[in-house]
């Protein structure tokens, strides 16, 4: 019971938000470019506070050392799941661009915001291991995810030197000084207010990110974000069928039922929310991104519990 009454006041957090974004938009409230100047806060320092806060904090010496078996969990989490995510993704779309959104999707969940709201609520003595097992996650992210999926191509060739150019961006250079802070130590000796300044500006990033998507989704209707047939295919894979297939080696396996429990829980949540937020910063369509995030997180207050269930039973 506690872990749907913690879903369900996620989600209705969330929803608030999405709510209040979709009525200031339609009443007209804010101004027409609101949805692209958040969209342009959102790539340009929300994300890379969030990014560099976590990894400045979590990517030490110290902690991976002692948590390192859950770092090699996270990578796996991050090698089985691209694969798996480009299959599925072209059995769901056939235009280019939508088929990169499921990829996205697929492949990183919503680990960061409902991810350590779940495990700090319901599994709180692996809550410091869980953050050491999603640092994988984010250096794919902003490796690979962002620049090769999220990111307009602009009718370049896809060569090393496009590639490149690709990295330069403010997520991946937040991400690289934050590991850099975190590995050496300088964090410590960084003034507390420059490390509040980033904590606070990356705990922003998510409620900021609802209320976009509330606007976006006022633009495009509540009718369209709604009724594409291979959202709801894409939320049940990523619900239900993803955290299944990791499960099945879990239960064979000779792995720490931690390590196991944190596996779950980053790849039971809903699909991420940089679909909506990274494509907008580049006026690309977010129609598909902003339906993923409404119907993925409205069907994950079912299959969480219905997973870490399965998970309690099954995984000794």
């Amino acid at each position: 019971m506690k872990v749907f009454t913690t879903t369900l006041g996620q989600m209705a957090f969330l929803f608030l938000l999405i709510a209040l974004g979709y009525i200031l938009k339609k009443i007209k409230a804010i101004p027409d470019n609101t949805p692209s100047v958040l969209s342009k806060l959102e790539n340009n320092a929300l994300i890379p506070a969030l990014v560099m806060g976590t990894l400045m904090t979590d990517f030490t010496v110290g902690k991976l050392s002692a948590s390192w078996q859950y770092l090699v969990g996270g990578a796996a989490v991050v090698v089985l799941s691209i694969p798996l995510a480009i299959i599925f993704s072209r059995l769901c779309a056939k235009d280019s661009y939508t088929r990169k959104i499921y990829t996205y999707g697929l492949t990183f969940s919503n680990f960061g915001f409902m991810g350590i709201a779940v495990v700090n609520a319901l599994f709180p003595e692996v809550s410091a291991p869980y953050l050491i097992l999603t640092i994988p996650l984010w250096i794919a992210i902003y490796v690979w995810g962002v620049p090769s999926l999220l990111m307009p191509h602009g009718g370049e060739k896809s060569g090393m030197l496009s590639r490149l150019r690709k990295l330069i961006n403010p997520m991946f250079v937040a991400m690289l000084i934050g590991m850099i802070l975190g590995i050496s130590g300088a964090v410590n000796y960084m003034p507390k207010c420059l490390i509040d300044s980033v904590n606070t500006l990356g705990s922003c990033m998510s409620p900021v990110a609802m209320l976009l998507t509330g606007m976006t989704v006022a633009e495009m209707g509540l009718g369209k974000a709604f009724s594409k047939v291979s959202v709801y295919i894409v939320s049940v894979i990523r619900l239900i069928v993803m955290p299944m297939i990791f499960m099945i080696p879990l239960i064979f396996l000779p792995i720490p039922k931690e390590i196991s429990l944190c596996i779950i829980c980053s790849v039971a949540m809903p699909l991420g929310l940089n679909t909506i937020v990274v494509p907008k910063a580049y006026d690309l369509d977010t129609s598909v991104g902003s339906s993923m995030a409404l119907i993925s997180h409205i069907m994950s207050c079912g299959t969480i519990p219905l997973v870490f269930m399965l998970f309690e039973l099954l995984v000794k």
